[in-house]
């Protein structure tokens, strides 16, 4: 993948599009700064040099209230606030919530800085995703020693003033990783309530790294299936057990479009105020759909083609393309390498997913859930909150 540096703001503002968001709703996803306090080795924003570039806003709020009343009126707004480490921006976390009380809100951070957000806000958040890598052993290796304990006390401090969900996301890099430290954070961590785990985007898929991913998915499915009314809370499992059982859930709220959004209704607005589909390919500036300042928006660039080839998987019913910047990168851009050791690897591992979920008849498992459980998994909140897919 090839370096950029950033470059400035377009002289003049395009012209928008007229209705550039699929369905009713949008998620608003906001860098707060692109500043950290951690150096994780595998940081996706550390390409292009993206990470660190801009630490400043260079928009205000009046100026995002006028792109909110011009391009999302209407829609229903949730706001994720990211980064960089969202928390070190604090004060425009704060000032958005007062001036959009009525939007949803989530916080996607490190965890380092939880237990400073005042109680108000902690309140207001509907979900926290947490980075988290696995175990102690893992997530240090990754960000650095003692990190690990430190989230973990923060969540325990602040998990009772959370107004929503806490969600631990893992990113699964290590193929060393094993079935008890993803267990331990579904299940055993009073103060995590979901786990989400994304299959890291980088070349970790070598000699028997898939297949010892595949072992420990055996296992997580097996003990998903296992837990009767209890349900695992593992949200890609959850996610794929509820496509596979209604497929118009894949359907209804994106026209059928990948389930990681960046084809319908994310936008990413970095601290400059440009607009982004997708946050991990901020470094290509072609990608740009928008910008605050100028108050323009348009479609996501990031759409299906005939050159990927999804609708032929076996897995597309329930997958609906998993991540639309590894198809545009394997297949669009044609790097070869990219999809020969990542794009191919992850779909693999996908439609073994779905195997291995089919082994245990879902339907008839379905079957004999409680009419709570089964709103638990159809109806989860949380799935707005984060991709379905892995």
């Amino acid at each position: 993948m090839p370096s950029h540096t950033l470059d400035f703001l377009p002289a003049r503002a395009p012209v928008s599009d007229p209705d550039p968001i699929v369905g009713g709703r949008v998620e608003l996803q906001l860098l707060t700064t692109l500043k950290c306090n951690l150096k994780c080795t595998y940081c996706s924003l550390g390409v292009g040099e993206v990470l660190g570039s801009q630490t400043e806003l260079r928009y205000d709020i009046d100026q995002l209230a006028a792109f909110v009343a011009e391009h999302l009126q209407g829609k229903e707004v949730y706001v994720t606030f990211y980064g960089g480490e969202p928390t070190l921006n604090q004060d425009m976390m704060l000032a958005v919530m007062r001036r959009f009380p009525e939007f949803r809100y989530q916080l996607q951070t490190n965890g380092t800085l939880l237990d400073d957000l005042p109680d108000w806000v902690l309140a207001k958040l509907s979900n926290i995703l947490v980075s988290i890598d696995g175990g102690e052993e893992t997530t240090d290796g990754y960000r650095g020693r003692g990190i690990w304990r430190r989230v973990i006390r923060n969540l325990d401090k602040v998990h009772e003033r959370v107004g929503g969900t806490i969600t631990a996301r893992v990113t699964w890099g290590n193929p060393d990783t094993t079935f008890e430290e993803l267990d331990e954070l579904a299940s055993a961590l009073a103060a995590v309530d979901y786990l989400y785990w994304q299959f890291v985007a980088d070349e970790m898929y070598s000699g028997d790294s898939v297949d010892k991913r595949k072992a420990v998915l055996v296992r997580l499915i097996d003990r998903f299936f296992a837990g009767g009314d209890a349900l695992y809370p593992l949200i890609p499992v959850m996610g794929i057990v509820r496509n596979k059982l209604l497929p118009n859930r894949g359907r209804e709220l994106y026209a059928g479009l990948t389930q990681c959004r960046v084809s319908s209704h994310l936008i990413n607005v970095m601290p400059d105020g440009r607009i982004y589909p997708c946050p991990d390919m901020m470094y290509a500036h072609h990608m740009q759909m928008g910008e605050i300042q100028g108050n323009w928006l348009k479609k996501s660039p990031l759409q299906p083609t005939p050159e990927m080839p999804c609708e032929q998987c076996e897995a597309f019913p329930w997958c609906r393309r998993n991540c639309m910047k590894n198809l545009w990168l394997g297949y669009v851009k044609k790097d070869g390498r990219y999809r020969a050791n990542v794009v191919e690897p992850i779909c693999e591992l996908i439609r073994f997913m779905g195997r291995e979920i089919d082994r245990h008849d879902p339907h008839a498992w379905f079957a004999r859930l409680s009419v709570p459980a089964r709103k638990r998994l159809i109806d989860n909140e949380v799935y707005e909150y984060v991709e379905i897919m892995p």
